[in-house]
């Protein structure tokens, strides 16, 4: 009879999310990523098939749990017309902050389209889908603030913006809030 599993696969998965998101792919250590998640290497191996796929459940993770959460002002049903300034200005204030949980280090997966990881073709691709999410949503918080305004120039705007922001944050704060300061005037 196989042995019950004794961990709880999301808590795993958030902490191997921890260590990706502070160390990146390449940088996070198979004993780091054992430390964190509280399993050995083999039920890593076991459970996820490689560090690889341990990653790319981590990267899920962040958008099913980070991502899309921090965007529902944006996508759900009725968007408020305050909802863009009201995104923009909560990941401001998180950014300002420096939160080493979160913000301040900036965007999971745009650290990891800058990294050598990036190359790869499927985490190309999630990457280029996570953008047309935020691109999306900005749309529709345009559309919200401003009915009778076109809002792609400035949900392209400020999609640019925010993909600026997430790359400053970890070693330019002072500018990545900035760059939410000139998204936030657009959008005001």
């Amino acid at each position: 009879m196989p042995r019950p599993q004794a961990y709880v696969t999301a808590d795993a998965v958030r902490a191997a999310r921890g260590v990706f998101w502070a160390q990146g792919f390449e940088g996070a250590a198979v004993p780091d990523l054992e430390r964190a998640t509280g399993l050995n290497r083999s039920s890593i191996y076991h459970a996820f098939g490689s560090k690889r796929g341990l990653f790319d459940a981590a990267v899920q993770s962040y958008l099913d749990e980070v991502v899309r959460p921090r965007l529902a002002v944006l996508t759900g049903p009725d968007v408020a017309p305050d909802a863009l300034v009201e995104y923009l200005s909560g990941l401001r204030a998180a950014i300002a902050a420096v939160d080493p949980g979160g913000a301040g280090q900036g965007c999971l997966l745009v650290n990891t389209a800058t990294a050598p990881i990036g190359g790869d073709a499927a985490v190309r691709a999630v990457v280029a889908g996570y953008r047309g999410e935020l691109r999306t949503a900005f749309e529709r918080g345009v559309r919200a603030r401003f009915p009778d305004r076109d809002p792609a120039e400035l949900a392209d705007t400020c999609t640019s913006l925010v993909v600026a922001a997430f790359a400053l944050a970890r070693v330019d704060p002072d500018g990545a809030v900035r760059s939410l300061d000139v998204a936030l005037a657009q959008a005001a």
